[in-house]
């Protein structure tokens, strides 16, 4: 079985319309969510103040999501419908190959 993490950047202000999205999948596994922080590239942004500079990081959520490859298509849609706003900011999606994944419960290999 291969395995793959999908991993997010998100709004916050995203997060229910992201959970409705996710739920509606099926066979959805489950999601995993970490408070952030960070900013954009320098390029993109047009500072104005100097606090501006020095108070730049924005809160954002982690989405993390571990998934067979047949699933990460329909997932790593869902976090991007959701979650577009078409502002700078709106977040990124990645996908990263799992090696190996076991569950503590009952000791089993899902990979």
């Amino acid at each position: 079985m291969n395995m793959k993490e999908i991993r997010a950047i998100v709004r916050p202000n995203r997060l229910q319309r992201l959970r409705d999205a996710l739920r509606a999948i099926p066979n959805f596994p489950g999601v995993t969510i970490f408070k952030a922080e960070g900013f954009t590239a320098p390029a993109a942004v047009n500072k104005r103040t100097v606090k501006d500079e020095l108070t730049d990081f924005t809160h954002k959520l982690m989405v993390c999501v571990l998934v067979n490859n047949d699933m990460v298509e329909p997932i790593r849609n869902a976090i991007i419908e959701a979650c577009y706003t078409g502002q700078i900011g709106d977040g990124l999606v990645w996908v990263i190959d799992i090696a190996s994944i076991h569950r503590i419960r009952d000791q089993q290999s899902l990979s």
